[in-house]
């Protein structure tokens, strides 16, 4: 993968990105060290980041159980000033539209239409539940500026409206959200209900409560 690429396309003005490397033995430690650095700034919203650690990991997690890849790449970079958390994931797996025909409903669906479905709910290639991409893009709705997923020859753009468009092809699948970090949302309604976020980012990163006196 082109990391240069990647800064050059979707962080242009960013100086103080992260950058990590993860796969299947230290994915956890990599998203608890990139959370971490969102919990010690002070303008975070908590509750924006319980729903949004919540769909990060999902992200993530997509990489090793759908790309046919063992290693992905996380770039984030937060904004106190504008007031931005702008989150990057990709790897250069077999894209979206192959995962999604390993699925006999999916078997003839086009790139374009595997992009359009890839943020619905249950659309899955059948070795996941097709919930990640559907809450991030539940996120974006409540919280976010723009969700961008781009596979293949073909990019998905989410800001309010979705649409798909041809592009410069990548060999393997992007996933690109911009989150306003002041934001104070209810974390349950981005997961539909479905799982308590607040619960788990607080038993994860806030059990000692050091957390949050950090936060007030």
């Amino acid at each position: 993968m082109n990391v240069d690429t990647l800064l050059h396309q979707y962080f242009p003005k960013a100086w103080n990105v992260c950058i990590e490397m993860f796969d299947e033995k230290n994915i956890q430690q990599v998203y608890r060290r990139l959370v971490e650095v969102l919990i010690h700034q002070p303008e975070v919203e908590t509750s924006l980041l319980q729903a949004m650690s919540y769909c990060f990991y999902e992200v993530m997690d997509n990489v090793l159980i759908h790309s046919g890849k063992t290693v992905g790449i996380v770039i984030t970079n937060y904004s106190e000033e504008q007031h931005l958390i702008q989150i990057l994931v990709a790897d250069d797996g077999m894209g979206i539209q192959a995962s999604l025909a390993q699925n006999n409903e999916y078997s003839s669906i086009t790139e374009p239409k595997a992009l359009e479905y890839c943020i619905k709910d249950k659309v899955s290639d059948g070795k996941g539940l097709g919930f990640g991409l559907y809450s991030t893009s539940r996120l974006i709705n409540t919280a976010g500026h723009k969700l961008i997923v781009r596979s293949g020859s073909h990019t998905l753009t989410a800001n309010g409206d979705m649409h798909v468009t041809e592009s410069a092809p990548w060999s393997g699948t992007i996933v690109y959200f911009e989150l306003r970090s002041n934001m104070d949302i209810d974390p349950s309604s981005v997961v539909d209900h479905r799982t308590d976020p607040a619960e788990e980012f607080n038993e994860l990163f806030l059990e000692d409560n050091s957390g949050l006196d950090k936060l007030w």
